[in-house]
């Protein structure tokens, strides 16, 4: 009973971050007439303003992020076209991800190396966990299975830490870069900045939901190979 109830909390720690998330971004995605430009012509003006003008602005359907390895800050539509709170705030916290990048911002760095490692090693733990019922009955050794558990779900929680990992980054790109040009530089009128603010938040805690998704992944593997 006390599995059933710490499960259904754990997923409520999951679905209420997701939740609020959506809810803070579509509540102040309304379009304003008032501002001057979209998000995308917000994102070019930092990026020149910052001496990045070989760092592209582009629009893509695959969520708002900086691509390091493109130099680009890629937008959704609503964001890259879009005049409104929500807009500005992801485009200003996009944009402080390309000033990591050119600073040399050492955690960034790490960040960007373990997630293209922490893909290759998720795939390698989920084999060794699908093949681990078939190596027990082919060695008949309880210790190479244990063996192969131990292996395959450290790799699996390998993604814990990336995300781990990721949400420092996150949290500098909006509250260290993008709330401070936003608030102090007039990109939004100061009665917007709250605003703004919760935006900014609620990109921090998709990673936190992420980071817990990925630990009951390993439970869930827990379970089944019990």
């Amino acid at each position: 009973m006390i599995f059933v109830v710490l499960g259904a909390l754990l997923v409520l720690l999951i679905v209420a971050p997701q939740w609020w998330v959506r809810r803070t971004l579509r509540r102040h995605a309304d379009e304003r007439a008032d501002f001057p430009g979209t998000g995308g012509e917000l994102a070019r003006h930092l990026l020149d303003r910052a001496g990045l003008s070989d760092v592209k602005v582009e629009v893509t359907p695959d969520g708002d992020h900086y691509d390091g390895a493109a130099r680009a800050v890629r937008l959704t539509s609503p964001v890259h076209d879009g005049r409104s709170v929500t807009a500005v705030a992801v485009a200003t916290h996009e944009v402080g991800h390309a000033l990591q990048h050119a600073e040399g911002m050492p955690i960034f760095h790490w960040r960007t190396r373990l997630a293209r490692v922490g893909m290759v090693i998720e795939k390698v733990g989920s084999v060794i966990l699908l093949l681990t019922p078939l190596l027990g009955v082919m060695t008949r050794a309880p210790v190479v299975v244990f063996f192969e558990i131990g292996i395959g779900l450290a790799l699996l929680g390998s993604r814990v830490v990336v995300h781990l990992v990721t949400l420092p980054v996150e949290l500098d790109a909006s509250f260290r870069r993008a709330l401070p040009l936003i608030r102090d530089e007039g990109y939004l009128p100061p009665a917007d900045v709250p605003a703004a603010e919760s935006v900014l938040k609620a990109a921090a805690w998709t990673y936190v939901a992420a980071a817990l998704i990925s630990l009951i992944d390993v439970t869930r593997w827990i379970r089944v190979l019990r």
